[in-house]
Parts: structure tokens; sequence; C-alpha cells
């Protein structure tokens, strides 16, 4: 990356942008070794993630950390005067399906109900024409039967998986099976986009997105998310209080 992952109170973010995001894929998949592994970077996130040591190893070794919240994309600015892109998890999972439709790449789908992930292969092969959707799971399977779907996710041939088990669940699955995938080179945690893709559940409107309000509308539309979304103020709140305080040690050493 052209510059270093930026910590972001308690948590980081890569100051990267969608093209750069997909140029890194292709290079995951054509010259990668191993299963590489990209998770949305949200103000949610920084209240969630330091709690869980494992959750907390789990984002510190991840190969991209994508400016999904517009409070990153704002905190960056503040914190370090740095412009950088939104690249939403959902934005990103549907842009991966454009190049692996141009590119040939296999795909493979872990997560959501079965009628959601039934309906979400369907509307990606409508919309991506040539897309290989190398097979499929929903995110119900018992934990005894692991090890099937991670032999039936190497029998696809699969070089992409996104999980769609939402959080925590999707990053630990990642860190205990993506070892024992064996051609799988990239994978994503897509949290509620299968739903997305399905129809099963609305996303904002256009102009909602543009202004960085998603978490608004989702709020009209679902009053009940209310108990979330109240952290973004705190968040809004720590970030200022951490620049104030950069800025005073700062002057304190120029004296």
């Amino acid at each position: 990356m052209t510059q270093k992952r930026l910590p972001i109170l308690d948590i980081w973010v890569d100051p990267i942008g969608m093209a750069e995001v997909l140029e890194r894929v292709s290079l995951f998949v054509e010259q990668g070794e191993r299963a590489h592994v990209i998770y949305a970077s949200n103000p949610e996130k920084n209240f969630s993630v330091p709690k869980n040591p494992h959750l907390y190893r789990c984002f510190q070794d991840a190969d991209l950390l994508i400016p999904d919240g517009v409070g990153m994309v704002v905190a960056a600015r503040i914190l370090y005067g740095v412009n950088i892109e939104r690249v939403t998890g959902c934005d990103l999972m549907q842009n991966i399906c454009v190049l692996a439709a141009a590119k040939g790449y296999k795909i493979f789908l872990y997560g959501a109900k079965e009628e959601v992930s039934k309906q979400a292969a369907e509307m990606l092969r409508e919309r991506y024409q040539g897309i290989q959707i190398a097979g499929r799971a929903n995110g119900y399977i018992p934990p005894g039967q692991m090890d099937e779907l991670v032999a039936s996710i190497n029998e696809s041939g699969a070089q992409i998986l996104f999980v769609a088990l939402g959080s925590p669940a999707q990053e630990n699955w990642v860190a205990s099976y993506k070892n024992r995938l064996a051609h799988v080179r990239l994978c994503q945690g897509i949290g509620g986009t299968l739903d997305v893709v399905a129809g099963t559940v609305k996303r904002a409107p256009d102009l909602f997105r543009r202004l960085g309000l998603e978490w608004l509308y989702r709020l009209i539309e679902d009053p009940s998310r209310w108990h979330r979304q109240r952290i973004l103020p705190i968040f809004v709140w720590r970030v200022v209080w951490a620049k104030i305080k950069s800025l005073s040690a700062g002057g304190r050493k120029r004296v």
C-alpha cells in the first residue's frame, strides 16, 4: 500500500480506495499462496473489537481493513489530515464479483439463511454475466460439520470466499479455518451483504449513501437500532478529544 495503516482510537483502518483494493484482490488471487483476509473497519467495531482479545488479533492480522464507515473517513481527516475514500463492504463485495466475472475467478458463498443464500447466488448470476459461483452453504451448519464444509469449499476450487456470518462469528470462522483452505486466496467478511444482494434487506437510497448517512436511513427504517447508533456521538467525541490531546502534547514539546 502507498500509506501505512492508520490507528483510529482502539482499532485501525487502511487508507486505501476501491480501485487499489481491487488491484490487491487480483494480486491475492493470482500471486497469493494463502488466504488473504479483508474486514470492514467502522466506528461500531471500535467499541466491540477491543473487548474481545481474539477478535482484536484477527483485526490486527487482517491483510486489509477497509474504511467501511464514514466515521473512519472523518476520523482519518481529523487525526491525520488524510483524505481517504469510503469503501463499504457491500460495495466491495459486488465490485469483486464484477472483477471475478471478468477474470474467471471462482467464488464460494458461506453464510445467511438458506433461502437468502440461494437467492443471492441466483441474483449474482443474473447481474454478472459469466460469474462462476462454484458453491455455497448457508450459515446454519452445525459445528460438527465444519470439516465437510471446508472439504466442499476446497473441492469447489473457489479462489474467493465471502463469509456472511456477522461479527465476530465470521472473523472467528476465518481465523479457525483459513489455513485449511486449499485454493482460496481471498476471504472477505461481508456481514449482511447477501441479504442486500438477495433483496430481503433494502439498502439506503443513493443520496443517503453519497452523503455518508446510511446509518441515519437504517435508523429511520428500524428505530430499534438506536442502541447501536448511540455510540456514534461517543466515537466523534473521542476522536476530537484525541486530536486535542495530540495538539496539546505537540505544543508542550515545542515549548
